[in-house]
């Protein structure tokens, strides 16, 4: 398996000393008490004041950080592997913004201090896929202008709030949310181009379905907990794993290397004419070694020569 992918060995080292670490805190945890170790790489969060080693405290950010540490294999893996494809500009530009949003999702949650000016230019980074989705698409995204204007609207409006919210001026809570649904309206045109679209598998049209539906399954939960400081309020963070995975992978197969026929398969037959072939006319006999005689033929018998004695 690791031999399929382009950066499989290093994914998996990657992946495994990731996994290592998670385990480790998980089982220290209990015996010191500390939960930090164990809920920062996992649920991207400090542990809460008085928080105990509690099985679900234990648990819960064990299998975030499962979901994380398949992620990274999903990340870091690469393309399949062999000859790459030729791209042209636009697919180039575009895997590279799609690798960069995908590294800046988990850095901007882990980091312990991140700058205004990095979230912009994240923000900026996206609404520029915005601009390259489109020819790289082509005809599959329609309508292609309005998924564009939406996209902008979504991606490039967000920046501008966040400029806003800086310099301290008031920004009015519906902008916001038009901002946000206007994302998740760009997000489920992209998908729906890409799935028509032969260079995707059907298994990252579904991560990018997941990662359309998490924000709002996460702005649910968020509500109904209300604000309450616990293991569980955290937990949601954890579905930014999808985006990345979308990410990653939308980038990655348009890289993979094109089909190619094998060798042992039989050459395609030529097409038939459209128009009939003309006959061609019987070659000529070929001339006789003697002089055939002009003339009527003997009416006679033919006469033969005796045997010889």
């Amino acid at each position: 398996m690791l031999r399929r992918y382009r950066s499989g060995v290093p994914a998996l080292l990657v992946t495994g000393a990731y996994a290592v670490a998670v385990v480790a805190a998980a089982v220290v945890a209990p015996a010191t008490g500390e939960l930090g170790p164990l809920w920062w790489p996992t649920l991207l969060a400090g542990a809460d004041e008085g928080a105990t080693a509690t099985s679900p405290n234990v648990l819960v950010p064990l299998l975030a950080g499962a979901a994380w540490a398949w992620g990274l294999w999903q990340g870091l893996r690469g393309p399949l592997a062999g000859p790459p494809p030729e791209l042209d500009r636009d697919t180039r530009l575009l895997r590279q913004v799609l690798y960069a949003s995908a590294a800046s999702t988990p850095l901007a949650l882990v980091l312990p201090v991140w700058p205004w000016w990095a979230g912009v230019l994240t923000t900026l980074m996206t609404a520029m896929s915005v601009v390259l989705f489109q020819p790289v698409l082509g005809d599959s995204l329609q309508p292609a202008g309005f998924a564009r204007a939406v996209g902008l609207l979504g991606y490039g409006g967000t920046a501008v709030l966040e400029v806003l919210d800086v310099l301290g001026l008031p920004v009015p809570r519906v902008l916001s949310v038009l901002c946000a649904l206007a994302a998740l309206l760009w997000l489920a045109l992209i998908l729906r181009a890409q799935r028509g679209d032969g260079r995707w598998r059907p298994a990252t049209f579904r991560y990018g379905v997941a990662a359309l539906v998490a924000p709002i399954a996460d702005g649910a939960v968020g509500e109904l907990l209300g604000g309450v400081a616990s293991v569980y309020a955290y937990a949601p963070a954890a579905t930014g794993v999808l985006m990345v995975i979308w990410l990653a992978r939308t980038a990655h197969e348009l890289a993979d290397p094109r089909p190619r026929p094998s060798r042992s398969e039989p050459a395609p037959a030529e097409p038939l004419p459209s128009q009939p072939v003309p006959s061609q006319p019987a070659p000529a006999e070929p001339f006789p070694s003697q002089p055939v005689p002009s003339g009527p033929a003997p009416s006679g018998p033919v006469p033969t020569e005796p045997p010889a004695s």
